[in-house]
């Protein structure tokens, strides 16, 4: 565990905002399988497992065009292919084939990170918690029902629960508008750059989590703190 900066005190924050994929649950496993399902269904050769989870994180869309992309021997982030692939049918129908396939499986080998229930139900008394992810919204409350924990959370948005997505602040602002809590008192909890940068422009406390599949891009962010394990939370927001 690293502590990058000592800004709060953390007895200010009253909100907890959490990503999914990467942060609460390790979803690594079915996301791979639904996405080289898709390749196949397309009649082209599987990806190894390690690229197409670095694609995570910034939704659906960007994914099976990260993975398209590569398949056809593509940088991911040539911005002329990406627009021309994405105006193509082969894309619009891997899209639907990956969310497809990937709804029937979400929950084949999902699994809630360690200690992640236990921590959420100790800091459900005390703090409001949320979940902003840029999966599906559906698919996302359907995956926390099955594993138990949907109940802790006063909300659950995603990808497709807002005009934008996170890094865009607007899901972490409407949430703490709806709760009536202020932005400074909110902890944005995530394993990406994409998940700080949400809470660094939206005006609340961030923590980065060094487990999860967007760990790489942390490098280009500075979290409040960075943590190893979910429950390290307990140090700072331990409400006994």
């Amino acid at each position: 565990m690293e502590e990058l900066a000592a800004r709060p005190p953390w007895q200010g924050v009253r909100l907890l905002v959490f990503d999914l994929d990467g942060t609460l649950i390790n979803s690594c496993g079915d996301i791979i399988d639904s996405a080289n399902a898709t390749l196949r269904e397309l009649g082209r050769p599987a990806l190894p497992g390690e690229v197409i989870a670095s694609y995570v994180g910034n939704g659906a869309p960007v994914l099976v065009e990260r993975v398209l992309a590569r398949s056809n021997g593509h940088a991911s982030d040539d911005p002329a292919a990406a627009a021309a692939l994405r105006s193509g049918e082969e894309y619009r129908r891997a899209l639907a084939e990956f969310l497809r396939i990937y709804d029937r499986n979400k929950l084949a080998r999902t699994r809630l990170y360690p200690e992640v229930e236990s921590t959420l139900r100790r800091f459900h008394s005390h703090y409001r918690l949320a979940v902003l992810t840029n999966k599906p919204e559906r698919m996302s409350r359907e995956i926390l029902c099955g594993l138990g924990i949907a109940e802790l959370f006063a909300r659950i948005y995603g990808g497709d629960s807002f005009p934008t997505k996170k890094p865009d602040p607007e899901g972490l602002l409407r949430i703490c508008a709806e709760l009536e809590i202020r932005p400074d008192a909110a902890l944005m909890v995530g394993d990406s750059a994409v998940d700080i940068r949400a809470g660094e422009n939206a005006g609340c406390h961030t923590c980065a989590l060094s487990y999860g599949m967007g760990t790489a891009t942390l490098a280009e962010v500075t979290a409040e703190l960075r943590l190893d394990a979910f429950a390290e939370l307990l140090k700072y927001l331990d409400p006994f």
